[in-house]
């Protein structure tokens, strides 16, 4: 049902379920390159996440490559930034599977 707060401390199985469904659970085994695309002003996902899965990632020597939008929320309220990012995604997807699968 709904509630009013969902933060951390009213409700620590949030803070769990979160985790388990994050990235950060998921990095034993991770290989495949990674496009990191994050707002620095996003107010859902906190900007730290996304350096803390860089860090991650490159602790572990998985290749990945970011864009990262100043001054920009969560959905991306400038058009131009939803052009970067879909360009971007474009970019990576066309360089990153055609290289494995030899294209």
């Amino acid at each position: 049902g709904f509630r009013p707060s969902y933060d951390p401390k009213d409700y620590p199985q949030f803070s769990q379920l979160a985790y388990a469904s994050s990235p950060m659970a998921f990095m034993d085994g991770w290989t495949s390159p990674v496009l990191l695309i994050h707002g620095d002003d996003d107010r859902n996902v906190p900007f730290s996440e996304t350096v803390d899965l860089a860090e991650a990632l490159s602790r572990r020597g998985v290749e990945y490559e970011q864009l990262i939008f100043p001054d920009e929320v969560h959905g991306f309220l400038l058009h131009r930034n939803w052009v970067s990012a879909f360009e971007a995604t474009l970019s990576f997807f066309d360089r990153k599977l055609k290289q494995r699968s030899g294209s």
